[in-house]
């Protein structure tokens, strides 16, 4: 699987967790920094330590540095290893919404508040810890120890239609699929106010923020081609002042990518944000959006994988699963039409 884009769609949200800090002072004029600390701590190899500037757990006096190509400056040093993820993820009994599953796929309706795979801050109640309960021995080592069967992934706070694999087959064909991008994707966002025009495509490179190497941002340069077209379905409440925009609005979002965030950093961008999103949500919605958005409950984005559509890989079947947004979703739009 060379391209990476199948996998792409990862919740960067995780806490940084420490299971050891290492430090050491470092006086070295001229050097890069990802070399300088590789000098300074021997044990970790230079494209470890530059994974570790990306995950923000390198700091020099308290502040953390995030480029490896800069110069290093005189301070005391400071790198946080994150605790090492089990080998293995361990099945656990946890209920499924199983849509369709035959002997080499399952799709699944994945909650809001569930991750797709273990990882650090997040190693138990994931959709893969489900999955090795649900589907035993047949799901062991597809795809590696520490994902088996994932070829795509939801923000753990996004509900929605997952696929994973069963077999070895099953996930080349997989892969190969979101690799070209031939898979039907769309979602429903409820947003602050509402993004004009009314429908159209977004087309930007998206990366890691420069200022937060925790959240993706769209770029000018650098990242990797982002591609989703947008329809405002439902618009909500009336504009507070003349030729402004609507409180809100149900908007149906259809990936032609699958970058990390996509769906978040674009409406964000269009200066429409989904409501609930503690990440890209800038800017307050009004008052009414506000009172909607805690009486409905929603304590997360309002996004929602709704339609996953592809050729089965095995079969040759044309498969394709919609469902309804989540309870939360459903009560913020009942209020917000009442607007």
């Amino acid at each position: 699987m060379s391209d990476p884009d199948p996998i792409d769609d990862e919740d960067l949200t995780s806490p940084v967790a420490a299971s050891e800090v290492l430090e050491a002072p470092i006086d070295a004029p001229g050097v890069r920094l990802d070399k300088a600390l590789a000098d300074a701590f021997p044990a970790l190899s230079r494209a470890r330590i530059q994974a570790l500037l990306g995950e923000g757990a390198v700091r020099r006096d308290g502040i953390v540095l995030t480029g490896g190509s800069a110069k290093a400056q005189p301070g005391l040093y400071s790198i946080a290893l994150p605790p090492a993820a089990a080998a293995t993820p361990q099945p656990e009994p946890i209920p499924l919404t199983v849509l369709y599953e035959d002997a080499d796929l399952i799709v699944v309706d994945k909650p809001a508040g569930m991750a797709a795979h273990p990882a650090p801050g997040c190693e138990t109640g994931t959709l893969v810890n489900a999955l090795l309960a649900h589907c035993g021995d047949s799901l062991s080592g597809i795809g590696g120890v520490a994902r088996p069967g994932i070829v795509h992934r939801l923000d753990k706070d996004t509900s929605g239609v997952m696929v994973a694999a069963k077999t070895d087959r099953a996930h080349q064909g997989l892969s190969a699929l979101f690799s070209a991008h031939d898979i039907e994707r769309t979602y429903i966002a409820l947003t602050r106010g509402s993004p004009s025009p009314s429908s159209g495509r977004i087309q930007t490179r998206i990366g890691r923020s420069t200022g937060d190497r925790k959240k993706m941002a769209v770029l000018r340069a650098g990242g990797r081609e982002a591609i989703t077209d947008y329809v405002v379905q439902t618009t909500f409440g009336e504009p507070t002042k003349a030729g402004g925009a609507p409180l809100a609005a149900r908007v149906a979002c259809t990936l032609h990518t699958g970058r990390t965030h996509q769906i978040r950093v674009h409406l964000s961008s269009k200066g429409s944000p989904i409501l609930g999103d503690a990440t890209y949500g800038s800017g307050s919605p009004a008052a009414a959006v506000r009172a909607a958005v805690a009486q409905a409950g929603l304590t997360r984005q309002a996004l929602h994988a709704a339609v996953l559509g592809f050729v089965h890989p095995v079969t040759g079947e044309t498969l394709r699963f919609e469902t309804a947004p989540p309870a939360d979703m459903v009560r913020l739009e009942a209020l917000l039409s009442d607007l």
